[in-house]
Formats: structure tokens, C-alpha cells, sequence
């Protein structure tokens, strides 16, 4: 009998991450469709990476990333993703999102080449 709890493996290369949410690991998976409907909300990407290293992205633009970025919400809320943040804090947080903020910044590498552009 399979795990149905189990976290699915995140690709690094394709910008993915894991999120622990309620106990469970969830994959954020930065899709061009997921990116998109965040940007609808949050504005422009790179003014968002520009905030982030700037240290002044504010926690609810961390949450909204990440929910949109989810690759499975059922079940899940908006309010999980947020207490989530804050279960792992801002530090917890920023490995994940560092990992999105790269895939928005470099995109993925050439098929075959095993790196990136």
C-alpha cells in the first residue's frame, strides 16, 4: 500500500520547492500559468524580486506566491498557506522562495544542458 502523504520530489531545475503545510510537504511548482495569476495579483515579477532583495517583500506577497505556485491546493486554503509562513518563519520560508524567485529570475535551463542560460 503507497504513502498518500508522501511530498512529491521537488525538480530544483524547473525552480520547485517544498512547502510544509498542516504537517504535510506540498510542491510549489512556479509554472508560467501559476506566475502569471500571481503577478495578476501581486504586480509585476521583477519589481517583486526587486522588493525581495531588497528585504521588503511583506509576508502576505510570500503567501500568495506560494499559494499560487502550488501544484495541489485541494483541501487547502489560502489561511494554510499563510500560517504555514509562519510556522517555519521568514528564514524557513526563504529557502523555498528563493528557489521560486530564481526560477522567475533565470528561467529553466536549455533541454539537454543541464544548466543553466
Amino acid at each position: 500500500m503507497s504513502d498518500v502523504t508522501a511530498p512529491e520530489t521537488a525538480n530544483a531545475a524547473r525552480g520547485e520547492a517544498l512547502l510544509t503545510i498542516a504537517g504535510r510537504a506540498h510542491l510549489l511548482r512556479p509554472s508560467f500559468t501559476a506566475l502569471v495569476a500571481a503577478e495578476e495579483e501581486l504586480g509585476p515579477l521583477f519589481a517583486m524580486v526587486e522588493r525581495a532583495g531588497g528585504g521588503q517583500l511583506r509576508l502576505g506577497e510570500i503567501a500568495c506566491l506560494f499559494w499560487h505556485c502550488l501544484a495541489e491546493r485541494a483541501g487547502l486554503t489560502r489561511g494554510d498557506v499563510g500560517e504555514a509562513v509562519m510556522d517555519v518563519g521568514l528564514a524557513g520560508a526563504a529557502v523555498p522562495l528563493r528557489a521560486v524567485l530564481h526560477q522567475i529570475l533565470q528561467g529553466r535551463p536549455p533541454a539537454g544542458s543541464g544548466q543553466g542560460m
